[in-house]
């Protein structure tokens, strides 16, 4: 059984202290109200941003488009 723990890239042969000093995950606590509020805000804003600048290289693009099409028509 050991043969298919190390074929299967398992170290069991890790130290203790190979592992005793990483680094614990903390739990996140949960946002009151008004902290999610700000949250939410902010990542409205992002998301608009975002669309905004798709849409205008949307437009940039169909602008484009439409004058090569006129260019060789």
């Amino acid at each position: 059984m050991s043969s298919a723990l190390v074929g299967a890239g398992l170290n069991t042969c890790m130290r203790f202290y190979e592992f005793a000093h990483t680094p614990t995950i903390k739990p996140i606590k949960p946002m009151n109200p008004q902290q999610y509020r700000l949250y939410s805000l902010k990542r409205n804003k992002e998301n608009a941003k975002k669309a905004y600048k798709a849409e205008k290289d949307r437009q940039t693009v169909a602008k484009a488009q439409q004058q090569i099409f006129k260019a060789t028509h």
